[in-house]
């Protein structure tokens, strides 16, 4: 719950301080620019807000790790990953969006705050503790901080607590560990395909490289 309110934090606070000319850059997203990812996290907060807004008592059927799948890695081509592009186009100007982030972000923030983690929520036909719920989006809001100063290499990035717990639920999600040689931060990116591995990293990963990447959503 804490890494949860940090992650999410720290992610918000590193939107508040772009620059304008920043949104038009690439992200770390394939075929989104920042300010696409931002829409997207705009998105990501109403789905924060909506979840703990619906409880349920019905027993749990994913965790922190499950609620994530394995997915076919994304090419930019989805109809949803479309419409998320349109709708960020139509906010013209970068400090609406940073507005809209900041006021529907800082609710789903403070919700989460004044959630009960034993608590039970539904998404997408899925019940999880809204302690596991929100675990899992840690995953989410630290690899797309990293999307997010992927072009921008003097924006703050996520914070080592945030890095490492990413990681450790990661390879809850893929069943797999990543060598210790790798930082948690690199872990991440070729783990889930945002980069490939250099030819140290692929040698230290032997048999698991040819499984790579993991695609999760």
């Amino acid at each position: 719950m804490e890494l949860f309110s940090s992650s999410w934090a720290a992610l918000r606070s590193t939107v508040a301080g772009l620059a304008d000319e920043d949104f038009a850059r690439p992200s770390g997203c394939t075929g989104w620019l920042v300010r696409d990812l931002v829409c997207h996290l705009v998105i990501d907060a109403q789905d924060v807000l909506i979840t703990l807004a619906t409880p349920t008592t019905a027993e749990p059927t994913r965790d922190a790790a499950t609620y994530w799948n394995v997915v076919p890695t994304p090419t930019g081509d989805d109809p949803l990953d479309a419409l998320t592009v349109r709708l960020a186009a139509a906010y013209e100007e970068p400090r609406l969006l940073k507005f809209h982030l900041d006021d529907v972000g800082s609710a789903a923030g403070r919700a989460a705050g004044l959630a009960d983690p034993g608590a039970r929520v539904e998404t997408q036909e899925q019940v999880l503790t809204a302690g596991d719920y929100l675990s899992a989006y840690v995953l989410e809001w630290t690899l797309h901080h990293l999307d997010l100063v992927a072009g921008l290499p003097d924006a703050a990035g996520p914070s080592a607590e945030a890095l490492a717990g990413a990681r450790a639920l990661l390879e809850r999600v893929v069943g797999e560990e990543f060598p210790r040689s790798l930082s948690d931060a690199d872990a991440l990116l070729v783990g889930t395909g945002r980069r490939a591995p250099t030819a140290d990293e692929a040698a230290a990963l032997g048999a698991l490289a040819t499984r790579l990447p993991f695609a999760v959503g």
